[in-house]
């Protein structure tokens, strides 16, 4: 099989980690691969903020748990107070996304589909060269929360959309797909 679909294929979402830090060399191949995506007119519409701190990672952890106790959705109300959940997995590295903002309505046209393309590149990239990933949407509660995210230091042109964990997995048996659905094609010939 072709080894970019083998990849595509294979990569799973991972949320155990273990504590040792990505190398630096597989962390800017990942991140290169991210800034080679597709993007509306080339624009590139995308900015990734790098955090290693575990103090910080901490930090957004419990600040985005305290938001989601807030909302209005079940399911999220009961992962933020389930004391062993965290937000980024306990993950060495997480990695921000941001896209640059559509003030104006011209481009980018779509900095959200071109920051996704972004993404899926650093996660396929990841699990290619060995290391895991998880794309973290809840990270939305903190974003809305505009001085928590003036601490992250991103440009003002920007705005974070998601986050991406980073790591070797502390996981040790092989994880399953899940069951695709069969009926997501429509073909018009």
């Amino acid at each position: 099989m072709n080894q970019i679909i083998e990849t595509i294929k294979d990569r799973r979402s991972i949320r155990r980690y273990l504590p040792e830090q990505v190398k630096e060399e597989e962390l800017n191949t990942i991140l290169e691969a991210g800034i080679y995506a597709p993007s509306g007119h080339n624009d590139q519409p995308w900015y990734f903020t790098v955090i290693q701190s575990k103090e910080v990672i901490e930090d957004l952890n419990v600040k985005t748990k305290q938001l989601m106790e807030k909302a209005k959705t079940d399911w999220i109300v009961k992962m933020a107070q389930n004391e062993k959940y965290h937000v980024f997995y306990n993950a060495p590295t997480v990695v921000i996304v941001s896209g640059k903002k559509n003030n104006n309505k011209e481009l980018p046209y779509c900095p959200m589909a071109d920051c996704s393309a972004a993404a899926q590149n650093i996660l396929l990239a990841a699990k290619s060269i060995g290391v895991a990933s998880c794309w973290v949407g809840l990270t939305s509660f903190i974003f809305e929360e505009q001085e928590e995210v003036k601490k992250l230091n991103i440009p003002v042109e920007y705005e974070p959309l998601f986050a991406i964990t980073l790591g070797y997995s502390a996981v040790t048996k092989d994880l399953k797909a899940f069951e695709r659905k069969n009926n997501a094609i429509n073909y018009i010939r």
